[in-house]
């Protein structure tokens, strides 16, 4: 929705009141207003909602193709992790663990000239989940290394 709409009031046999804040019942108000009227434009009552027509056209189609449960808000953002692969996240502990010293920068770096796309923020999430941060990490490794 583009902007903040007041509610939509339905008038009838029992009254009925359609608020923005519920996404779903939002648009399938739209869609039956839309379906019941005769003298208005399918661009008039999208813009009523918020919506432009080619939207509202979106909206219909989902609804009549996958029912109304097509129409619930999708989380946003991407739907997998397609930089953190599993092959990438093996890769950046292993230049953990062959080079403690390495910081996240010279980890991407040699990431990148190995033909990965990978920010240093990535490396540095891997790194922070896996917990291999330098200050403790180094210093055990370096324990390990001297009692050998």
């Amino acid at each position: 929705m583009k902007t903040h709409q007041p509610p939509i009031q339905f008038n009838g046999t029992s009254p009925l009141t359609v608020s923005p804040d519920d996404p779903l019942l939002w648009k399938v108000s739209m869609i039956l207003e839309a379906a019941q009227s005769t003298d208005q434009k399918v661009e008039e009552i999208a813009a009523r909602y918020g919506y432009t027509r080619e939207y509202f056209y979106q909206v219909k189609s989902k609804l009549t193709s996958q029912g109304s449960q097509a129409l619930a808000e999708a989380p946003p953002g991407p739907k997998t992790n397609y930089s953190r692969t599993p092959q990438v996240t093996k890769q950046v502990i292993l230049h953990r663990f062959l080079d403690p010293e390495a910081n996240c920068e010279v980890i991407a770096q040699k990431m990148r000239q190995a033909g990965h796309q990978i920010s240093q923020r990535t490396v540095e999430r891997i790194i922070g989940e896996y917990g291999l941060q330098k200050k403790g990490y180094i210093k055990q490794w370096r324990q390990n290394q001297s009692s050998r």
